[in-house]
C-alpha cells in the first residue's frame, strides 16, 4: 500500500465530518474557537472539524400557550386568563447571542406582560374590546423581544375564567337589559299603533262611509269564524234620534219663601215641662 493512503484517508474523513445538511426552514450559527463566525443558510454546508461549532436555529413560527393567570382588573374584579402567543426568529444571531433560551424567555415575558397589561384595564373593556386588547399585548411584547431577534406576529386571549358571583351579576345586568329593550319597543309600537289610529279616525271624520265599511268588514270577519254567537254592531248615530226625542226631565219644586221673621225653633216639644218650685220669702225663713 502506498504511503500516499494513510494521508489521504485521514484527510478525506476529516473533510467528510465537517459536512452538515441545515433544512429549508433553518439556519446555522457558526461559532469558530468560541467566537462568533457567521450565519450558514440551507443547503449543504461545511465547517472546520474540531475548530467550528453550529448550533441551528428553527426560523418557523412557534405557537406557545400562555398558561392560566391570576389578573386583577382596574375594577377589582379577580378573574384567571389564559392566551396563545405565536412568534419566529428573523434573526438568528441575536437569539442565541443575547439570550439564553429564547423559547422560555418569550413565554415567561409573555406571562408577565398579560398581567401588568390587563390589570390596566377594566372589566367591560377587557370583554368588549378583545381585539383592542390582543394588538396592546402585541405591540408590547414585540417591542421587548426584538433584541433577542424575534417577532412576535400575534397575541390571542383565550380564555376568560369569572368567578361564579360576577357571572351571576352579569347574567342579572343581561336580563334587565332584555326587558329594558322590550319595554321600549313595546312602548314604539304602541305609539306607532296610537299614530296610526288618530290618521285613521282623521279619515274616518272626513268620509264617515268609511265606518259603514268598516262594520261590514268587521260583519265578514264575524261570519268566516265558526261561532254560535254572531254580533251586529249598532252605529251610535242609529240611535241619536230616539234620544233627541226623549222629553226634558221637569225640575223639582221650590219650596215658597217665608215672610215675617224666622220662627223660633223649639227645642223637644213633645217632652212635657216641669213646674218650678214656689220661692220662700227670706224674713219668713229666719224667724
Amino acid at each position: 500500500m502506498s504511503p500516499l493512503w494513510f494521508f489521504l484517508v485521514p484527510v478525506g474523513l476529516w473533510l467528510i465530518s465537517g459536512l452538515r445538511v441545515i433544512q429549508e426552514y433553518e439556519s446555522g450559527v457558526i461559532f469558530r474557537l468560541g467566537r462568533f463566525a457567521e450565519v450558514k443558510r440551507a443547503g449543504l454546508n461545511w465547517i472546520v472539524p474540531g475548530v467550528d461549532r453550529m448550533v441551528k436555529v428553527d426560523l418557523r413560527t412557534v405557537t406557545r400557550d400562555v398558561p392560566p393567570q391570576d389578573v386583577i382588573t382596574r375594577d377589582n374584579v379577580s378573574l384567571k386568563v389564559s392566551a396563545v402567543i405565536y412568534f419566529r426568529v428573523i434573526d438568528a444571531q441575536r437569539a442565541i447571542i443575547q439570550v439564553e433560551n429564547f423559547l422560555y424567555a418569550t413565554s415567561q415575558l409573555a406571562q408577565t406582560t398579560l398581567r401588568s397589561t390587563l390589570g390596566k384595564l377594566e372589566l367591560d373593556d377587557l370583554l368588549a374590546q378583545r381585539e383592542k386588547t390582543n394588538k396592546e399585548l402585541q405591540i408590547v411584547l414585540d417591542l421587548h423581544t426584538e433584541p433577542w431577534g424575534i417577532k412576535v406576529t400575534a397575541v390571542e386571549v383565550k380564555a376568560i375564567d369569572l368567578p361564579p358571583e360576577m357571572q351571576r351579576a352579569m347574567a342579572r345586568q343581561a336580563e334587565a337589559e332584555r326587558e329594558r329593550r322590550a319595554k321600549v319597543i313595546a312602548a314604539e309600537g304602541e305609539y306607532q299603533a296610537a299614530e296610526k289610529l288618530g290618521m285613521a279616525a282623521d279619515v274616518i271624520d272626513a268620509h264617515p262611509a268609511a265606518l259603514q265599511l268598516r262594520y261590514l268588514q268587521t260583519l265578514v270577519e264575524i261570519s268566516a269564524e265558526k261561532a254560535s254567537t254572531t254580533i251586529f254592531p249598532v252605529p251610535i248615530d242609529l240611535l241619536q234620534t230616539f234620544l233627541e226625542r226623549r222629553p226634558p226631565r221637569a225640575p223639582p219644586p221650590r219650596a215658597p219663601a217665608q215672610v215675617g221673621p224666622p220662627a223660633t225653633p223649639q227645642l223637644n216639644p213633645q217632652a212635657p215641662q216641669r213646674p218650678l218650685p214656689p220661692r220662700t220669702p227670706q224674713g219668713d225663713h229666719d224667724g
